[in-house]
C-alpha cells in the first residue's frame, strides 16, 4: 500500500513537467479561482439588555488549474477555509479550518467515460484545542486523509462528474505522536503497561486501507446569480467492516449581490466509523465515552468576494 501511495505521488509530481514541455501548452490550460472574506461584529457599550461584543472572521479560497488536450484531461483544485471568532475578553478561537488538494488525470476510454487516476489529501492549517484547555485534539497533518484511486470517470459535460473506483487506497496520517499514542482518527493506539497507561511512542502514526470509492460532483445555476456546488464521496474498506460506509457530503450555494459582495452558504456532513467523538449523554459536561457520530457543519457568510 505504501508503494501505491509513493507511485501516485511520483506520478502527480512529474505530470506538470510533462505538460509544461509541450509546445504552446498554455493554450490548453484553464485556470482561475475565487476568494471571499466574511466579517461580522457586535459592539456593546452600557447595553442594559446585556450581552457581549463579538468579532468573527471567515476566509474562503478556491483555486483551480485544468488541462485538456485531445483525449487527455487533468483537473487540479485547492480549497482553503479558515475562520474564527472572539467573544468578550475570551481568546480568539478557531471556528473553521480546512486545507484540501485534489488532482485527477483522465484519458478518454469510450463515449463520455475516461480512464482516471485521482489523488486527494485533506488536512487543516493550525491546531484545534479541546474546549478552553491547552490540549490539542488535531493539528496540521494530524490528521491527514490521503486517497489514491484508479477507476472510470463519467463526464458528460463540464458541470458533472461521476468517478467510480474499485481500487482505492485510503491512508490516514497522524503526525503528532501524542495523538497517535491515543489512537486518534483510527490509527492503532499505543501499548498499555501493567498499570493500564499508554506507553509513549508506541502508537502507529500511519494507517492504510484498500477499498471502493465513488465521488459525484455537480455544479448548477439555480437562478441568475445563484450557483450550487455539491460533492458526495462514499468509501467502503474491503478489509475493515465493508458495510460501514464513510460519507463526505459538501454543499455550497453562492449568491452574488454585485461584483464584490456575495452571500455563501456551506454545509458539510461527515460520517467515518473510525473517528471517535466524545459523548456527553447527560449534557452535564462529563464525557462518558466516545463513539462514531454523524458530523455536521454549516457556515453562512456575507462579505467581500473576488473571482479571477
Amino acid at each position: 500500500m505504501k508503494k501505491l501511495l509513493l507511485t501516485f505521488l511520483t506520478f502527480f509530481t512529474f505530470l506538470p513537467t510533462v505538460f509544461a514541455q509541450e509546445a504552446d501548452s498554455t493554450k490548453y490550460w484553464n485556470w482561475g479561482g475565487a476568494g471571499t472574506i466574511n466579517v461580522g461584529q457586535v459592539a456593546l457599550s452600557n447595553w442594559a439588555a446585556g450581552g457581549q461584543g463579538t468579532v468573527n472572521v471567515l476566509g474562503l479560497a478556491s483555486l483551480f488549474a485544468n488541462y485538456k488536450r485531445g483525449t487527455s484531461a487533468w483537473d487540479n483544485t485547492l480549497n482553503v477555509n479558515y475562520g474564527g471568532n472572539k467573544t468578550g475578553k475570551d481568546k480568539f478561537r478557531k471556528s473553521d479550518d480546512k486545507l484540501e488538494l485534489n488532482a485527477k488525470y483522465g484519458r478518454h476510454a469510450f463515449g463520455k467515460w475516461y480512464y482516471a487516476g485521482q489523488f486527494n489529501v485533506k488536512t487543516q492549517i493550525s491546531p484545534t484545542y479541546f474546549k478552553d484547555t491547552d490540549s490539542v485534539i488535531s493539528d496540521f497533518l494530524s490528521p491527514a486523509f490521503i486517497m489514491t484511486s484508479l477507476g472510470l470517470d463519467y463526464r458528460p459535460n463540464e458541470d458533472f462528474s461521476l468517478f467510480i473506483s474499485p481500487a482505492t487506497g485510503k491512508f490516514t496520517l497522524v503526525k503528532s505522536q501524542r495523538l497517535a499514542d491515543a489512537g486518534a482518527f483510527g490509527v492503532k493506539p499505543g501499548e498499555l503497561n501493567k498499570d493500564g497507561f499508554r506507553v509513549p511512542n508506541t502508537g502507529e502514526r500511519f494507517r492504510e486501507e484498500i477499498g471502493a470509492y465513488i465521488a459525484m460532483r455537480l455544479r448548477r445555476d439555480l437562478m441568475e446569480n445563484i450557483k450550487l456546488q455539491t460533492r458526495l464521496e462514499l468509501y467502503s474498506s474491503y478489509n475493515n467492516n465493508p458495510s460501514n460506509i464513510d460519507v463526505n457530503w459538501e454543499n455550497r450555494i453562492d449568491m452574488k449581490v454585485n461584483k464584490f459582495i456575495s452571500v455563501s452558504l456551506i454545509t458539510e456532513l461527515i460520517y467515518d466509523d473510525d473517528i471517535m467523538i466524545a459523548v456527553d449523554r447527560d449534557d452535564d459536561g462529563v464525557y462518558e465515552g466516545a463513539g462514531p457520530r454523524t458530523q455536521f457543519k454549516e457556515t453562512l457568510g456575507v462579505g467581500l468576494s473576488y473571482k479571477f
